[in-house]
């Protein structure tokens, strides 16, 4: 563990899509820019929508954010500070509710941050919050995430297995479980090589459009507030 903080029992459960956004991007910030580290709700908007390091884009607002902060501090995940100038910061306490150790935080960071991802670009992008020198180190980490259940594997072990971690809800990770099931059964059908690729091309615009569908409604949201 890290970070000083202290002990206590809550379990851990699934999160909203806005609250794992927020709590990723809380343990990423902490990171990479720890001047800049507790966070005010401004600041964490703009993490949350940035356009890198992030699967899917989103168009957080401000009743978003709190209402996700909301959300972690209920479980025990976040906590509110009083920061200079009597303006309210946020800090995460991912350490202590997930008992992780630097690199566990760094891979599960990313899966939250990105979704589901393989060996290599879990070790590639989550580099940058902890050194992780080689693919085995990356496995390693995985294996006892996996053991804990945080982490689980959504394809067979072999080249380009794809993992992601469990705090999804449960209509989410049906979904997942659909879309994982459509890319395997289109790569695994007897058909040329070009065939699959377009296949996978509508899946990711199909990904894209209803990322812009919901784009539309939260600013919809926001028109009619």
């Amino acid at each position: 563990m890290s970070e000083t903080d202290a002990p206590h029992d809550n379990p851990v459960v699934p999160l909203s899509a806005n609250a794992r956004r927020v709590l990723g991007v809380l343990v990423e910030k902490a990171k990479t820019t720890p001047d800049n580290y507790p966070m005010s709700a401004a600041a964490i908007i703009s993490g949350c929508n940035q356009k890198s390091n992030r699967n899917p884009q989103m168009q957080l607002d401000e009743d978003d954010v709190l209402l996700a902060l909301d959300e972690l501090r209920g479980v025990g995940a976040a906590r509110e500070i009083q920061g200079s100038g009597r303006v309210t910061k946020y800090r995460h306490a991912a350490y202590d509710w997930l008992d992780l150790d630097n690199p566990q935080a760094a891979v599960l960071t990313e899966l939250l941050l990105r979704g589901p991802q393989t060996v290599g670009e879990l070790r590639t992008r989550a580099s940058r919050m902890c050194s992780l020198p080689d693919l085995d180190a990356v496995k390693t980490v995985l294996e006892t995430l996996t053991e804990r259940d945080l982490v689980e594997a959504l394809t067979p072990p072999g080249r380009g297995q794809t993992f992601a971690h469990t705090l999804y809800p449960p209509q989410e990770r049906q979904y997942l479980e659909a879309r994982v099931e459509k890319q395997a059964a289109a790569k695994s059908a007897a058909m040329p090589d070009a065939s699959k690729n377009v296949i996978d091309q509508l899946i990711a615009r199909l990904d894209s459009v209803t990322e812009r569908i919901d784009d539309l409604e939260a600013r919809l949201k926001t028109l009619e507030s």
